[in-house]
């Protein structure tokens, strides 16, 4: 995304914000499918996004580039859809879930390995988020720690931990060779 789509887009201009939208969204729909392990409910986050991107571009001030700034909004929007997610399952009977051949099939992108999947959607959220950010959407640290609102030692440690734990569950904890 070049700085003059961006600047137009913040403008109001309609075909620049258009093309940012069509450039965000599969990196949005990537990341709220590994945070909210539901391609239907990353779909939703993915059009919530847009609306906020779209409302709030005229406060994009480039202290950080459009893709740190609108992963920020993807944070929240899945945060959010996770607390009412929470709040409907206390309220009522167990919404039924995306299968997990269904999952599958939507996350074929981060790799061809089932077990990278599985154990990826099993860390906690930080570290999940820390992993997609880094290594999936290419973030670098201070951009990540930007997304995630922390200091970049916090994305280094919590990384250092996510790949840990990933390393002992597709490959087992060796340190006793």
């Amino acid at each position: 995304m070049d700085d003059i789509t961006i600047q137009l887009a913040r403008q109001g201009e309609r075909d620049a914000q258009s093309r940012l939208l069509r450039a965000m969204q599969d990196h949005w729909f990537r990341f709220c499918c590994s945070q909210l392990r539901d391609p239907e409910r990353a779909q939703d986050a993915v059009q919530e996004t847009a609306l906020r991107v779209l409302k709030s571009m005229s406060r994009f001030d480039g202290r950080s580039s459009f893709k740190t700034w609108s992963f920020g909004i993807a944070l929240n929007v899945c945060r959010e859809i996770r607390r009412r997610r929470i709040g409907a399952d206390l309220n009522s009977a167990p919404e039924p879930s995306t299968s997990e051949e269904g999952y599958d099939k939507q996350l074929d992108f981060l790799d061809d390995s089932a077990a990278l999947r599985k154990v990826l959607a099993e860390l906690p959220d930080r570290q999940r988020q820390v992993v997609t950010l880094r290594f999936f959407e290419e973030l670098s640290v201070a951009d990540t720690a930007a997304v995630m609102e922390c200091a970049e030692g916090t994305v280094k440690a919590t990384l250092f931990a996510a790949m840990r734990a990933l390393r002992a569950k597709l490959v087992g904890d060796r340190s006793d060779v």
